[in-house]
């Protein structure tokens, strides 16, 4: 489960008007708490999301052909089933598991030599062509990361601007900042933070100090709402399944899974075995 999502955030309540310097400071504090934990809370989403499109991915490549060997032995037995009885059930059930496994021409038959002359990079061609490829990488940001991604997202959050100029402003940059966590990438994190220091001047909001945190964690709240639906989502994903059986060492499940599929493998092409010595 995504650190952060056991509870869902209650509806916030405003404490009633803030005239004294005290209650000021208590409401900062307050705001600061809640921004802190919910980029805590974004980061946790954040990188479970790219450990589930890089599993995705891992498990697309380590275990299709598999899953398209027994697709393709599900068809055989089933024509062969067909074959001897002559059943219109199952000569229709064939025709069906058939039509599931039909081969499409291959991506060199299409393009005709067209990627290697245009000069598709390597990776893409592979995955194009069913043909090895390298492990995708897995990317696991570090602490310098989170903590640069953790400032950034603070202080760069288009939701923190009023005017609409410096919100698109903030949202651009937000997205580079958002692909190089994606990435990993601490040098371009203290690149972009070099550049965040070095930009303008942030618009100020035309509001009270309190207006402005109360705005503000009224921002925090239907933040985290939304966060939390992510992070549900990607957790009832069949990948993000599988992925939660075993977030520490995703590769072994990928391993055991492998495993099973070829003693299934196996299992259907000794039963097709049967098939063809009986007739």
């Amino acid at each position: 489960m995504i650190k952060g999502r056991g509870h869902r955030p209650r509806p916030l309540a405003y404490p009633g008007p803030v005239t004294d310097e005290s209650g000021t400071e208590r409401l900062e504090r307050a705001v600061r708490a809640a921004e802190d934990a919910l980029i805590e809370y974004e980061i946790a989403v954040d990188t479970f999301r790219i450990e589930v499109d890089n599993f995705s991915r891992l498990h697309h490549q380590r275990l299709g052909p598999m899953y398209s060997r027994l697709d393709e032995l599900e068809a055989l037995i089933a024509e062969a089933i067909a074959a001897k009885t002559g059943d219109p059930g199952d000569i229709a059930r064939a025709k069906d598991l058939r039509g599931l496994v039909m081969p499409i021409p291959t991506v060199e038959e299409l393009f005709n030599g067209w990627m290697t002359d245009q000069g598709l990079p390597e990776d893409a061609a592979a995955m194009l062509t069913d043909q090895s490829a390298r492990t995708p990488p897995r990317v696991r940001p570090s602490e310098e990361c989170r903590r640069l991604y953790r400032d950034l997202a603070r202080k760069a959050h288009p939701d923190l601007a009023q005017d609409e100029t410096e919100r698109d402003r903030r949202g651009e940059f937000i997205t580079r900042v958002n692909q190089a966590y994606a990435n990993g990438d601490e040098n371009l994190l203290r690149t972009l933070t070099e550049e965040w220091e070095a930009g303008p001047a942030p618009v100020l909001p035309e509001l009270t100090r309190a207006e402005e945190l109360y705005a503000r964690l009224e921002w925090l709240a239907a933040r985290k709402e939304m966060l939390a639906a992510q992070a549900k989502e990607l957790e009832e994903s069949a990948i993000g399944q599988m992925l939660l059986l075993a977030p520490d060492d995703p590769d072994r499940l990928i391993e055991e899974v492998a495993e099973e599929l070829l003693a299934k493998v196996s299992r259907r092409e000794a039963e097709l075995a049967e098939l063809a010595e009986a007739g």
